[in-house]
């Protein structure tokens, strides 16, 4: 079984956006703010749990970004990833086990991520990401999107069926079919 991870793509609240890269304690790799589900714990549970120690500030979770698979040390794992604005000053320190913290421009971080998926995952969706601080965007909740409307029901005017909405982002849209395929998850 793959290992399971959440995280986010942290970004400072200030007029400038910043993004948080930390750096391990272990190996002084620089990484974006994530870490292993606990017991039946929510993906997003924990990543705003694992942004919230590992930067030492609060953070209000936004969009899901998608996930990154990869081999880690104990094997596969999978790491899920949302999009997050820090709230208010620091609350704290980071966990023992972060050496530091730092805050730089999109480009900086993604020079400074030890990681070459971490770099990529950023490199294509870090834009995205800083576009949509800027705009401030309202928290809205999910949207549940069937094929299919539930039985007895006509779909909703003027819907278009999931099949025929054209993917965002055709590479998060393939990993997350292959990562739902591996965990035997159908939605």
């Amino acid at each position: 079984m793959p290992v399971l991870a959440a995280g986010g793509i942290v970004i400072s609240s200030g007029r400038r956006p910043l993004i948080a890269i930390v750096q391990r304690r272990r190996d002084s790799a620089w990484v974006l703010p994530k870490g292993k589900l606990k017991p039946n714990e929510r993906p997003i549970a924990a990543a705003r749990r694992e942004a919230t120690e590992e930067t030492g500030c609060d953070v209000r979770v936004h969009e899901f970004l998608g996930v990154i698979s990869y081999i880690g040390g104990n094997g596969p794992k999978i790491a899920h990833f949302w999009r997050m604005q820090t709230i208010g000053d620091p609350i704290g320190k980071p966990t023992a086990d972060i050496k530091a913290v730092e805050w730089l421009p999109l480009s900086a971080a993604i020079d400074r991520l030890s990681l070459s998926h971490e770099q990529f995952f950023l490199s294509h969706i870090g834009r995205h990401v800083v576009r949509r601080t800027l705009k401030r965007t309202p928290i809205r909740p999910p949207v549940k999107v069937s094929a299919q409307p539930p039985r007895g029901e006509a779909p909703p005017a003027g819907s278009k069926p999931h099949s025929a909405r054209k993917p965002r982002w055709p590479m998060i849209e393939r990993l997350t079919r292959r990562w739902q395929t591996a965990v035997g998850w159908t939605g």
